[in-house]
């Protein structure tokens, strides 16, 4: 068979669809990844087959597009109360501009089965016109098909298609757990990282480990989270390690806080007693598949509402960055309940089905 995986043009996007794409390419598939700006690199990364369908693409012209033209919106986007209308007009703009090289790369490529996240819907459009069937990936909390309903129209009336046809299933990795029961076909959340080393911060025995990550895509509202920590860091009995350190941080860090560059998160997350982030989906999802504690800071676009799911889960806090103190950390370290609670998360999505039987569930479907 020849596949092709669709992403929107974010790093966070593509890399949830990686270890599906390598399941099908070991099972002798030819594989091919069609995407733009940074979400080529990690394609490239981990050595996939990649195709840039929108050249010159910019993220942040789009952005700051709607940004002029729908204030009101935006100001709910960047305080994550903008439910879909944000993502509407964002990703529907994003995927208008994809679809015309989406369709260009199937028609070359011929592929007999499409799979898009939820985000790129240009890749159903595309299937769609040529009658090739399509599935989708989830790769956030939302649920997809109300993502992919919401951000369709510019691309279906670009290419005069009336609807979205049902897709033969969506791959679902997130546990029902964390977001409820949701058909399709479910699948093991396998985190992946492009670049860095495994282990670029020291290890102090003894001492426990805080990680703290940042979102991958800079813009409003995505910064203060690790200046926060870093404030409160002096006075917590823990090592905090930073990665991708944001601006605007102290030229002295206290002693027990280290910084670098790009980490694989898959590798560090199990080295560590918590994590305080972003609210990003797949850091979301990579630390409940390693078990950790979490404390997710609010953000902008579906960042508050992963930020609750979190929360409701049981295996996290979610709390502004001017909430969070040293015993707050402390707490998220030494808390009996949001361990249990992480560790059974960890215990139930390994033992969802590994993507190689997926791929092979999904080739025998079409």
């Amino acid at each position: 068979m020849r596949v092709l995986f669709v992403s929107a043009p974010l790093l966070g996007h593509v890399l949830p669809l990686v270890p599906l794409a390598e399941a099908f390419r070991r099972a002798g598939h030819e594989v091919l990844v069609a995407t733009a700006a940074d979400a080529l690199t990690a394609g490239r990364a981990v050595k996939l087959p990649v195709t840039d369908v929108a050249p010159d693409f910019s993220f942040g012209r789009i952005a700051r597009r709607m940004m002029l033209r729908h204030p009101l919106i935006a100001r709910a986007e960047l305080a994550g109360a903008a439910g879909t209308r944000g993502v509407a007009l964002l990703f529907g703009a994003v995927n208008e501009r994809l679809v015309d090289g989406v369709a260009a790369v199937t028609d070359r490529f011929r592929p007999d089965l499409v799979v898009h996240e939820p985000l790129a819907v240009a890749g159903a459009v595309a299937a769609a016109r040529r009658g090739i069937p399509a599935v989708r990936h989830e790769n956030n909390l939302f649920d997809g098909a109300v993502l992919a309903a919401v951000t369709a129209g510019p691309a279906l009336r670009r290419h005069r298609v009336e609807a979205l046809p049902e897709p033969v299933t969506a791959v679902q990795i997130a546990p029902p757990e964390l977001v409820g029961e949701r058909t399709g076909t479910p699948m093991r959340h396998l985190p992946v990282t492009v670049g860095g080393t495994a282990t670029p911060f020291p290890v102090r025995e003894g001492r426990p480990r805080i990680a703290v990550s940042r979102s991958t895509v800079d813009g409003p509202g995505s910064g203060g989270l690790m200046r926060a920590v870093v404030a409160v860091a002096g006075d917590v009995d823990a090592d905090i390690l930073l990665v991708r350190p944001e601006r605007g941080l102290p030229a002295r860090l206290p002693g027990n806080v280290f910084t670098a560059g790009w980490v694989p998160l898959d590798a560090l997350l199990p080295t560590v007693g918590a994590v305080v982030h972003h609210g990003g989906a797949g850091t979301v999802l990579g630390a409940l598949a390693a078990g950790v504690p979490q404390l997710v800071v609010p953000g902008p676009g579906d960042r508050r509402h992963n930020a609750g799911v979190v929360e409701r889960s049981g295996a996290g806090w979610a709390m502004s960055a001017a909430a969070i103190t040293a015993d707050q950390l402390h707490r998220l370290l030494s808390d009996y309940g949001l361990r249990m609670t992480a560790g059974r998360f960890r215990t139930g999505m390994a033992a969802r089905p590994h993507p190689d039987e997926v791929a092979a569930h999904l080739a025998a479907m079409v």
